[in-house]
């Protein structure tokens, strides 16, 4: 009887393939979307995912302004930031961040999703949020997909 050895193969930063994507955020509920971002970002939708490589691609959304919110948690959820000094805390509302900028509020669901290391961190950059229709991104060619939950 032969033996036959098989060799996992795992990614590396050469043989990782990653591409553009471009998802639309109306009318989806921030939760569930942000999840499904970081699904896509972190590359674990792919054949070859490994843990300790960024194997993700660049997800791109728009309409970050029109993301759905369900019950009451526009006014009910806050968002805590502390400077590190007495008397440096400070407290917003969703409602409050979103009027100042929609982009955080996607961006902070999806960070929160993401490792709490160098490789979560260096995966952030993969998303690229806009509050429009319009992206800067069109010489890298995404492809526009739809998320379903």
């Amino acid at each position: 009887m032969d033996s036959i050895s098989y060799k996992t193969k795992y990614a590396n930063k050469q043989s990782v393939n990653k591409q553009w994507v471009v998802v639309d955020a109306s009318f989806q509920p921030l939760g569930r979307f942000a999840s499904q971002l970081a699904y896509l970002i972190r590359g674990k939708h792919k054949p070859d995912f490994t843990p300790h490589v960024d194997g993700g691609d660049h997800v791109i959304v728009l309409n970050a302004d029109k993301i759905a919110l369900s019950g009451n948690k526009s006014v009910k959820k806050t968002y805590t930031t502390y400077s590190g000094y007495p008397g440096g805390l400070k407290r917003a509302t969703l409602q409050e961040v979103q009027a100042i900028s929609p982009r955080r509020v996607i961006e902070r669901a999806v960070k929160g999703m993401l490792p709490k290391n160098r490789l979560g961190r260096r995966l952030f950059h993969n998303l690229h949020v806009c509050q429009g229709d319009i992206h800067p991104y069109a010489a890298q060619k995404p492809t526009p997909i739809t998320l379903k939950y």
